[in-house]
């Protein structure tokens, strides 16, 4: 039996001044709704024409030429569950999915978001301030 393909983590920064020859046609509108840019995908399949790229639960075909890998991966990934290190004084932790994954290019390092109760936490959390639940 042929083992899986690993994970890679990388950047696409797509954006519509590119033009739309990047994203599979059958993707276009979501893929441009997502708002790719600074966005952590996980690259989970390659074809010679495109790449298979997946961020949260929605998977996108997209051309390589654009996809950056990041050289570590990130410490949390999509549906991680995960809870807050130090919550405020008197409010429970926040404890949740991962939904969203955002690099820093200035700080070399990823952010999360998480979804808690089927509802998107607005804080953007570092790696530091979560802890796998």
């Amino acid at each position: 039996m042929p083992r899986p393909k690993p994970v890679r983590y990388g950047l696409y920064p797509w954006t519509p001044a590119y033009g739309l020859r990047y994203i599979h046609p059958a993707n276009r509108r979501t893929f441009e709704w997502l708002e790719p840019l600074g966005k952590v995908f996980e690259k989970i399949d390659e074809t010679e024409d495109w790449i298979l790229l997946r961020y949260d639960e929605q998977q996108f075909k997209v051309s390589g030429e654009l996809f950056t890998e990041l050289h570590q991966k990130p410490p949390f990934s999509f549906g991680d569950l995960v809870e807050e290190v130090e919550p405020e004084p008197g409010r429970p932790a926040h404890r949740g999915l991962i939904s969203d994954v955002f690099w820093n290019e200035s700080s070399d390092r990823a952010t999360y978001q998480i979804v808690e109760k089927k509802r998107k936490v607005k804080r953007v959390f570092e790696a530091e301030e979560l802890r796998n639940a």
